[in-house]
């Protein structure tokens, strides 16, 4: 592939700061570099503490049951998100409760929310699709009135902000991503952080087998073993370093591709005035379900990866309903992910853009 959808930056103190840890003999998840990361994401954010674990997924995880969320209980969530929010929701025994989307931001729903609120209902969570803040302070005085949790499962949107605020500071927990094709990456990694110390706290002696701060080899309670390796940490603390270049990259990236693209016939995602993305994944509309098929086997045989936009969680086989959710579908058959990585040059974008623009000039009156 001449220009695959994403691949990672890994040009710092990656390296090196590796290695360190296999000359000290340090490879599991104790180490400096562990502690390290942590401090730094929290500082970053601008939050009270953040404990690392070992993906985004057992992140939702951990945050969920952290919360007593489980059996009985319901947790609304998008239909239109990565299948990993609602396996989480499924993880503690809870089950998910789908919402439709909006057809700008492509993000949940407010209104669609309310009217899922049962006597039933503990939480909410709230997912920024692909960067794109999604309305949480609208979400978050739902959640207030309605006695409810909020997580926000921010995998795709570090480095994202709203009112001013870094994503993950709304919630009473926020989880993140690391995987290899994230916006910083530790391989594989996450982290969890709240506006609360205590929460953190809690979560972090979960994540850790529920052993004992004062007895050796003593568990207080169940737990897991969630933990990240000090390697991984390693690798997201020299990319924590760069974060801000790298975030200036995709916006710079997601510039190029509005400017290119206008008066196609493409739509790309809105994002609110109050939100300023981190412009994880740039996505755009076309006309149709086959237009988009046919558009990605174009660019594919030119050496352009792309990628479908995720598939509604309630037409999964394990959380399948008959109810429909006419927004995600529509938008989930019509969007496709463009390559967006941060290496990503102003020539290679021109490129992509040249195909899609030849493609839907002279093929889309055919589909």
């Amino acid at each position: 592939m001449l220009i695959p959808v994403y691949k990672p930056a890994l040009l710092g103190n990656e390296e090196k700061y590796v290695l360190d840890c296999l000359r000290e003999g340090w490879v599991s998840s104790r180490g400096k570099y562990v502690t390290k990361f942590e401090s730094s994401f929290s500082d970053f954010l601008k939050l009270p503490a953040a404990t690392s674990v070992s993906n985004g997924t057992v992140a939702l995880h951990l945050a969920l049951y952290s919360l007593g969320i489980g059996f009985g209980d319901e947790v609304i969530v998008p239909s239109l998100t990565y299948i990993a929010s609602v396996n989480a929701i499924a993880y503690v025994g809870a089950t998910p409760v789908f919402v439709d989307s909006l057809r700008d931001t492509w993000n949940l729903d407010p209104e669609d929310v309310k009217r899922k609120i049962t006597p039933k209902t503990k939480a909410v969570m709230a997912v920024h699709l692909y960067g794109n803040p999604c309305a949480i302070r609208e979400l978050q005085l739902l959640c207030s009135d309605n006695g409810l949790f909020l997580i926000e499962d921010a995998a795709e949107a570090f480095g994202s902000v709203y009112c001013g605020q870094s994503v993950g500071g709304f919630g009473d927990f926020s989880t993140f991503s690391f995987f290899g094709n994230k916006t910083i990456t530790t391989g594989e990694g996450g982290m969890v952080s709240s506006k609360s110390a205590e929460r953190v706290e809690r979560a972090a002696f979960l994540k850790n087998q529920g052993v004992s701060l004062t007895r050796e080899y003593w568990h207080d309670e169940v737990g897991f073993n969630f933990r990240m390796t000090n390697i991984c940490a390693a690798i997201g603390l020299a990319q924590l370093e760069r974060a801000e270049s790298i975030l200036q990259k995709k916006k710079l990236i997601n510039d190029w591709y509005r400017a290119r693209l206008e008066g196609v016939g493409l739509q790309f995602q809105y994002i609110e005035q109050e939100a300023i993305s981190s412009y994880w994944m740039v996505t755009v509309l076309v006309a149709s379900e086959e237009l988009r098929n046919n558009l990605r086997v174009y660019l594919d045989s030119k050496g352009i990866e792309t990628r479908p936009m995720f598939i509604p969680a309630h037409q999964m086989p394990a959380f399948y309903c008959e109810a429909s959710f006419l927004v995600a579908e529509d938008l989930s058959v019509r969007g496709i992910n463009l390559p967006s990585y941060p290496g990503l040059l102003e020539t290679d974008v021109e490129v992509i853009c040249e195909h899609i623009i030849y493609f839907i000039t002279n093929f889309s009156t055919k589909c």
